[in-house]
């Protein structure tokens, strides 16, 4: 039996279960719809998030650009929860109990309110199974100088993608009355992960320019902590391209060419000030840049939390990583890279330990690096975290929900498997938002964490691939709308895959 599950028979001689999901994101949101949709309503289903409205992050980057508004990727989450009894709480949640304390022995999550009329308040929440799904920590600070508070701009919430685009729109009105400027987008950061999502932002900007008739008075950088083009925090890919194998590489720097597009490459931003990027490279040098756009990420960490035995001892330590992330069924023992394989990567996301506990999406500790981590001559480290965001984190999501459904039927059943080193992952980079003008770069990986012993490349070539052309715009823009529907539980959302 699951430590902490508690089993109460119903009047129809069912067991009772109460499954608390910490986050609304990708993960939470799909692992929440699908624990509603299989079981019985003498379950609960109970979301805890900050935040009263879902954002398609994705989209955010045609928001970042004035494609979208905010109103085309937020919706609030209360009405769908409601319509699918499933209860939210808007909180942030602070502390875990896996073990229970000594007033009860199952487990228990202490949240904070975030909601409008009880900011503040602090509740201790019982559960039988939890879900972490909490997502990333935006680590802004990390950079001093970085962020929508500091000197840069960002995409990563919708708040954010309007001001960026407010911003990008000055600049493009100053270019048109005949300044020249310089625009950066990339990375804030040493260990930042997401630089698929700059790529896809740097040629939104680029046809954004290009729409505008200004791109010859715009100087367009990438800046990037990836050693080459076409790394992507993942180590690249080899792609067949009608028997013929390329890389990842050749075929990004293609795309910067043709755009005219520049890029520093193996980079870590140490500061921002007003209009200036200090960073270092991977040779040791150090440079400034001057800019008057810049759109950096930064890098992400785990929502902080604190873990706690039932006597109130602190195992903090215990089920987090450093980074704040939390550990799972993964391999954490530190080697060298050359030795790390797909195999150390986790299989069920739970927690060790614990059968009724687990962690999905970004909320979970990866193992380690996927790009190679590299060190400055000054001891630097440039090392592009892994992205574990979009559809594996959907589908990470309604694993964990099903084997929940499946051990609340039958404490004894064995955990459903997901590994990133067996499922597959997409990237379309589109540019432009409407039918006919668009287009996108759009590159598919299987697996996700390349796996050397079943494959010479590390990856399937026959699902490993990058295309160019308005094929892989549709292919986005019927993405935002399917995903869109899905999140709102519409009509047949369920045979939408993750």
């Amino acid at each position: 039996m699951p430590p902490g599950v508690c089993h109460v028979s119903s009047a129809k001689g069912q067991e009772m279960a109460d499954v608390v999901v910490l986050g609304a994101g990708v993960s939470g949101h799909t692992a929440a719809l699908h624990l509603r949709r299989k079981l019985g309503r003498e379950h609960t289903v109970t979301v805890v998030s900050p935040n009263a409205n879902w954002n398609w992050i994705p989209s955010n980057i045609w928001v970042g650009v004035g494609k979208m508004s905010k109103a085309d990727v937020v919706f609030a989450l209360a009405p769908i929860y409601r319509k699918k009894s499933i209860e939210h709480r808007q909180a942030k949640a602070v502390a875990i109990w896996p073990h229970g304390d000594n007033s009860d022995p199952r487990g228990a999550v202490d949240i904070v309110s975030t909601a409008a009329d009880s900011v503040g308040d602090e509740t201790r929440i019982r559960y039988d199974y939890l879900i972490n799904a909490t997502g990333p920590q935006l680590k802004f600070a990390m950079t001093p100088g970085l962020g929508p508070d500091g000197h840069t701009v960002s995409v990563c919430t919708a708040d954010h993608a309007v001001e960026a685009a407010d911003k990008l729109h000055e600049c493009i009105e100053a270019m048109k009355a005949g300044a020249t400027k310089t625009l950066i987008v990339g990375m804030g950061h040493g260990t930042c992960t997401c630089e698929g999502a700059a790529f896809e932002y740097i040629f939104n900007v680029d046809h954004e320019l290009r729409e505008a008739g200004v791109r010859d008075r715009a100087r367009l950088i990438y800046l990037t902590n990836e050693a080459s083009l076409g790394d992507f925090g993942v180590g690249g890919m080899t792609f067949d391209d009608m028997g013929f194998e390329t890389s990842s590489e050749l075929w990004t720097a293609s795309l910067f060419r043709e755009r005219e597009v520049e890029a520093i490459l193996g980079a870590h931003v140490s500061q921002v000030r007003e209009g200036v990027v200090e960073y270092e490279t991977l040779d040791g040098e150090r440079h400034e840049l001057a800019f008057d756009f810049a759109m950096l990420l930064p890098p992400f960490g785990g929502v902080p939390m604190s873990a706690y035995a039932a006597d109130g001892s602190d195992i903090t330590a215990d089920l987090f990583a450093p980074s704040g992330f939390m550990k799972v069924d993964a391999d954490y023992t530190a080697k060298p890279y050359a030795e790390w394989k797909a195999s150390d990567w986790p299989h069920t996301y739970q927690a060790p330990g614990f059968d009724n506990l687990f962690a999905v999406g970004i909320a979970f500790a990866p193992p380690h690096q996927i790009s190679q981590p590299r060190k400055t001559s000054n001891g630097t480290m440039i090392a592009p975290s892994p992205p574990r965001t979009g559809m594996p984190s959907g589908a990470m999501g309604k694993t964990v929900a099903m084997t929940i459904v499946d051990r609340i039927k039958n404490p004894a059943a064995d955990a459903r498997r997901a590994s990133m080193a067996d499922m597959g992952a997409a990237c379309v980079a589109s540019a432009g938002a409407n039918l006919r003008t668009g287009s996108a770069a759009a590159m598919t990986m299987m697996p996700v964490v390349p796996d050397f012993d079943r494959f010479p490349t590390g990856r399937d070539l026959k699902q490993t691939r990058g295309e160019i052309g308005l094929a892989g715009h549709w292919v986005k823009l019927m993405l935002h709308h399917l995903f869109i529907h899905k999140a709102k539980a519409r009509l047949g959302w369920q045979f939408i895959p993750e």
